[in-house]
């Protein structure tokens, strides 16, 4: 043999092993349920070109992938309320996989790949919407393409909840629990999940707010399954949601931090560097979760936007007054963090057309506070104070139409004392005569020696009866 031929010869040789260790490994795969779709997470070891189709008679699901071997068991993946009801591999060629799941029912797939963060290495993410649900539109967006929202985007009006034969409708809370599926949130000592922790305050809440005529609370994320920021408003704006309210347990950069504390949005930049480190952290959530494809058209184009236009003036007006609401009530239960709403740029709280609040329980990398959170009678006691707050703010704001106005312009509401943080502008005359009182008794309750006020002063309001306002 020539020395030419022997060398491509050896070349060849060197090169299969190579070739194969070159391949990308799938080491596991998840699924995770949500109510109308399912989400199969497949971990790689590397980037990967793929195909997503369908098959049908029968109906099927087929995933190619290139340049890829499984390394791992496909277990678990069906059975419950998984349309999935078998899984078959094989080999397309030498260097693609192919994987095949028989499904019970038609489903629209979609599929994307996300690059490495903080919590995962290169994963490929694919969706099964069930028949009926609204897949997001193939179009992806990066925070840099996006442009600032005008006054002439089209702003989504809520949808509100259906008004019985009285005329008296429920006052609807949306309650979002943080994070959930692939996205655990912060962890606490011994493994303690964010996700888990608050979803089980949110569900307690709910059942609070249930107990009370006059308010219905539906929750965003009922289960363990990941939902992205913009679709979570987006659900509570479905759910005609009057107030939405975001309940998380961060960690922070320093072990020894605790205290609970309530947001809202900003769009001037954060009240402090814990407040701007918290909000960069929930943002992340989107590339933690997997949130895939974005469409910026319409409605949702609001959603995707970044800053307040002037639309959500009044809305922020709001939330900073139920935020501070529900700050003094969880005072008086856990130690708070700061004693003021604190404002930032949470994606989440981006939304013109209800108050949005987001709830810090507390720290959950701080071992103490870890665990009270996961004590049963504690999250009882802060669903509590976030629910009192919660009913003060709306019965001195019920929206119309709503049983709590009805109460209120019957005469029928007696509102105890409540607190409210003074605004630029205000005075003691146009307080006393907004909470209907006197001017001495705004003065007698708060030991006031004069009229003067000053912005972000905490007065007491007296208890009264709301009637006609």
């Amino acid at each position: 043999m020539r020395i030419p031929q022997l060398l491509a010869a050896l070349v060849l040789c060197i090169a299969l092993p190579l070739e194969a260790l070159a391949m990308t490994q799938i080491n596991s795969v998840r699924l995770w349920r949500a109510p109308d779709n399912t989400r199969l997470v497949f971990d790689l070891t590397g980037p990967v070109e793929h195909s997503v189709f369908t098959l049908s008679a029968p109906d099927r699901i087929v995933i190619d992938i290139k340049k890829t071997q499984l390394s791992t068991q496909l277990a678990g993946l069906t059975g419950g309320k998984s349309p999935i009801t078998q899984v078959r591999t094989g080999n397309q060629g030498a260097d693609e996989l192919r994987i095949v799941l028989d499904i019970s029912e038609q489903v629209t797939p979609k599929s994307f790949t996300l690059a490495p963060n903080q919590q995962y290495g290169h994963r490929l993410v694919v969706d099964l919407f069930d028949v009926g649900a609204n897949p997001p539109t193939p179009h992806v967006a990066h925070a840099s393409t996006r442009q600032p929202l005008t006054t002439t985007a089209p702003i989504p009006t809520a949808k509100l909840s259906k008004l019985p034969a009285s005329g008296k409708r429920d006052i609807v809370i949306a309650i979002d629990p943080g994070h959930g599926g692939e996205d655990p949130g912060a962890i606490g000592p011994g493994g303690l999940r964010e996700k888990d922790i608050v979803l089980m305050i949110a569900k307690e809440l709910q059942r609070q707010i249930n107990a009370e005529k006059g308010f219905r609370a539906e929750l965003v994320r009922t289960g363990d399954y990941f939902i992205p920021l913009r679709r979570r408003t987006e659900i509570a704006r479905k759910k005609g949601a009057d107030l939405f309210v975001s309940v998380h347990a961060d960690a922070a950069p320093r072990a020894a931090a605790f205290g609970a504390s309530v947001f809202a949005l900003s769009d001037s930049g954060a009240t402090s560097e814990t407040a701007r480190w918290l909000a960069d952290s929930e943002n992340r959530s989107d590339l933690i979760g997997g949130a895939g494809n974005v469409k910026l058209h319409d409605k949702d184009a609001m959603l995707a936007g970044v800053l307040l236009d002037l639309s959500m003036t009044a809305s922020l007006s709001s939330s900073l007054d139920v935020g501070q609401k529900v700050l003094s009530n969880m005072g008086r239960i856990t130690p708070l963090h700061k004693k003021r709403v604190e404002q930032a740029g949470f994606m989440v709280l981006k939304s013109p057309d209800m108050p949005s609040i987001l709830v810090e329980t507390g720290f959950i990398s701080n071992p103490g506070e870890s665990k009270k959170l996961s004590n049963r009678s504690h999250q009882q006691a802060l669903a509590r104070s976030i629910h009192n707050g919660i009913r003060q703010f709306f019965q001195q704001n019920p929206p119309p139409g709503s049983y709590v106005a009805w109460l209120r312009d019957s005469g029928k509401l007696a509102i105890g004392p409540r607190e409210h943080v003074v605004r630029s502008g205000e005075s003691v005359s146009l307080l006393a005569q907004r909470y209907q009182v006197s001017p001495a008794q705004l003065r007698q309750a708060n030991k006031l020696k004069s009229d003067a006020l000053k912005v972000g002063q905490i007065l007491t309001v007296p208890a009264t009866t709301l009637a006609g306002q």
